[in-house]
């Protein structure tokens, strides 16, 4: 035979439940976002210009950190969104040791400190060349833009932050990466390098100086660099044919999986990981 329900049980199994004589508590509102811990902070976000590294900076900045936008060729843009957000813009060709070694401490000195990475800089390739045509020049080209300047970027980040045992390190990549993408291998073979040995090696030894590396790949996403793709019907169709919500993302999607991955607040045990912002894509159709 059953005792008496404890009281702190019963009180739970009526949580929700109209009962004679009870008063369910008022729901509080939702006045405030989560706080992710990044106020008072400083960013450096790679190709911050662009379309998906503007909307990080953006991002980052509503959270309250510092943020330096990087830029290679887009000195107006960056300068112009630097100036919105209070922040600063720093040039680098980040295909270059030298370039790359010097803008994380431009970034730290800058900014006061340095707490946070996106390498969001990379160049995807427009034409479509299938790889028994592919010349070596442009192969290279790809690799240097995407891999190259993410590990010269990755590589410098973790050397200001041995100095400060702190930081977190977030790469973009590319369901390219995951996927394959026709007509891109040089884009794809770049990205999934980044996703896959480069970030899965580098965590292991981010680690040792409290460093958190984890990547983010973006599937179709409305950004400058589709151009006029996103007005065609047909092409959108057939790019959001294997995915679960059926629309392309916006750079202000993958922005929010970013900050995400930053805050040691939300993702403190988290690294090695890769966020796929791609709708719930299950492949490509060939």
């Amino acid at each position: 035979m059953r005792g008496p329900v404890p009281p702190l049980l019963h009180a739970h199994r009526l949580q929700g439940r109209p009962q004679p004589g009870l008063q369910s508590p008022p729901i509080p509102p939702y006045t405030r976002p989560m706080d992710t811990g990044l106020a008072g902070k400083a960013a450096l976000v790679t190709g911050g210009a662009g379309g998906i590294g503007a909307a990080v900076c953006r991002a980052l900045a509503a959270e309250g950190s510092g943020v330096a936008v990087h830029y290679h060729t887009s000195r107006a843009r960056a300068e112009a969104l630097a100036a919105e957000l209070g922040g600063v813009a720093l040039a680098a060709d980040l295909r270059r040791e030298d370039d790359a070694d010097r803008l994380i401490p431009a970034a730290a000195a800058a900014l006061g400190r340095l707490d946070v990475c996106v390498a969001s800089a990379g160049a995807w390739p427009t034409e479509e060349v299938p790889l028994w045509e592919m010349p070596l020049e442009r192969w290279e080209e790809t690799l240097a833009a995407n891999l190259r300047a993410t590990f010269l970027t990755a590589r410098a980040f973790l050397r200001h932050a041995a100095t400060t045992r702190s930081g977190s390190l977030v790469l973009i990549g590319s369901t390219a990466g995951i996927f394959g993408e026709a007509g891109h291998a040089d884009y794809a073979a770049a990205k999934s390098a980044i996703l896959g040995g480069l970030l899965l090696s580098m965590k292991n030894e981010a680690a040792r100086i409290g460093v958190r590396a984890n990547a983010v790949a973006p599937g179709w996403t409305l950004t400058p660099m589709i151009g006029d793709a996103a007005a065609d019907p047909a092409l959108v169709a057939r790019v959001t044919a294997t995915m679960a919500l059926k629309k392309m993302a916006r750079p202000e999607d993958v922005a929010a999986q970013v900050v995400t991955l930053a805050s040691d607040a939300i993702s403190g045990h988290v690294t090695g990981q890769v966020v796929m912002v791609a709708g719930g894509m299950e492949g490509r159709i060939v």
